[in-house]
């Protein structure tokens, strides 16, 4: 599920499984307060027992409240513990590479959430506190998950090539003129390192005894629950909808000929054996046409010189002056700017499509008029002034389509890749249980 689609229930985690015995022994039902102290090292982090029972109650509630049956106990707490090493593995990832969520971005994610709940902002406050949940945290866990996703696509998209052979190879496919769509379920059961063919063998025992228990009427969503080691786990397995076009072919092999809540058989993919539910199928429309900004901007960046403080006061100023002379825009870019690639063109970008540049930039440009200068505003570059200069929709050029291919092929190889570089950084990984 993406940040923006969450619901106000407690915030899914991401993440994968092995237990840790003789951490707590916890009741059945609510679970009590233990004594605060260091359930676990990771790397450079700790894991308290008192964010563990967090953890664990709310993994609990969200469960209940999807209607799901609870796994054993000593089950839920390996899945919860395994999630928080990794979500803390990732969040350093995040420390050490820089990379960081600015105030106007958590916000605006924010603002998504409550508006896809249906709500404003302040309601969508009120909705947490109702259900006894501190807005300060939520807030807080919110900016962790937009960290962990942009921790995700720096690294992994790192690791995907794609060759102009495999476009034209996707476009003349069947799938690459498909716009169809699953709404899909996962179990996956990985297979432990190293891969020799004994854990092979295991792993596929385990996948075969589960169909089995699938096949006899056991309800999905729980069995994921308790036995998948995907990162949607605690979800039930929900992947959501998914193109099929963006799935790895052995998988739409395995779902294709499937009916709506029917399941796979277990299929084999790099990272283990999956068992896939296909809960709904639909055909998305397909876009006819793309819509293209011309744009320009001035940046301003912090730096050893210039403090965020001063950045954010020179922006204010540069806006100012832009409100009473707006035919300066050009020669304040050259001016001022710090973006190498345009001042010297007067901060002209050139025509842009979504998708082109950071989340802030394109939030504030889509929502600009022609010829509006906006106010200042920050993503992890600094502050911008932008200003739309015209607006055109285009028809679907080849060229256009070849992009769309690499970015469906793209976000194949990347769920492809995921579940590989999560065990690499878990196994790569210090952690010490106390």
């Amino acid at each position: 599920m993406s940040i923006t689609m969450l619901s106000i229930r407690p915030i899914k985690k991401i993440l994968n499984c092995t237990f840790i015995t003789g951490l707590l022994i916890l009741s059945q039902g609510a679970v009590s307060a233990p004594l605060d102290r260091i359930l676990a090292v990771v790397n450079d982090d700790v894991i308290l027992a008192s964010d563990f029972t967090d953890n664990l109650n709310r993994a609990t509630s969200q469960i209940r409240q999807q209607g799901a049956q609870l796994p054993a106990q000593q089950v839920l707490q390996s899945q919860v513990m395994e999630q928080m090493i990794l979500r803390s593995i990732m969040l350093q990832m995040a420390g050490d590479q820089g990379i960081k969520v600015t105030d106007r971005q958590l916000n605006s994610t924010i603002s998504q959430i409550a508006q896809n709940n249906g709500m404003s902002l302040a309601k969508f406050r009120e909705a947490l506190i109702a259900q006894g949940q501190d807005y300060i945290v939520t807030r807080e866990k919110i900016r962790e998950d937009i960290l962990i996703k942009q921790v995700q696509e720096s690294n992994i998209n790192q690791r995907i090539q794609i060759s102009s052979r495999e476009v034209q190879n996707f476009l003349s496919s069947k799938a690459g003129t498909s716009n169809a769509e699953v709404l899909l379920s996962d179990i996956l059961i990985t297979i432990p390192s190293p891969m020799t063919p004994n854990n092979i063998k295991s792993a596929k025992t385990k996948a075969n005894a589960i169909y089995q228990k699938l096949v006899a009427g056991a309800q999905f969503s729980n069995i994921a629950i308790s036995s998948s080691s995907a990162s949607n786990a605690l979800n039930g397995g929900d992947m959501g909808w998914r193109k099929i076009a963006e799935l790895p072919s052995s998988l739409v092999s395995a779902i294709s000929s499937l009916k709506a809540d029917q399941f796979s058989e277990p299929t084999r993919t790099p990272s283990g054996f999956h068992i896939l539910l296909l809960r709904d199928s639909r055909n998305a429309n397909a876009a006819l046409n793309i819509q293209k900004t011309k744009v320009r901007h001035i940046l301003i960046s912090p730096s050893e010189i210039i403090s965020a403080a001063q950045a954010k006061r020179t922006a204010a100023q540069l806006y100012q002056r832009l409100l009473k002379h707006r035919d300066q825009f050009a020669a304040l870019a050259e001016e001022f700017s710090n973006d190498p690639g345009s001042s010297s063109q007067g901060g002209d970008l050139g025509w842009t499509e979504n998708g082109q540049m950071v989340p802030e930039f394109e939030q504030v440009m889509n929502s600009s008029k022609e010829g509006q200068v906006s106010l200042p505003f920050e993503s992890r570059f600094g502050w911008h002034i932008l200003e739309v200069l015209q607006r055109k929709s285009v028809d679907v050029t080849n060229l256009a389509k070849e992009n769309q291919a690499r970015n469906i092929i793209g976000k194949r190889k990347f769920n492809e890749e995921k579940d590989n570089w999560l065990r690499e950084i878990r196994s790569s990984a210090f952690v010490e249980f106390k």
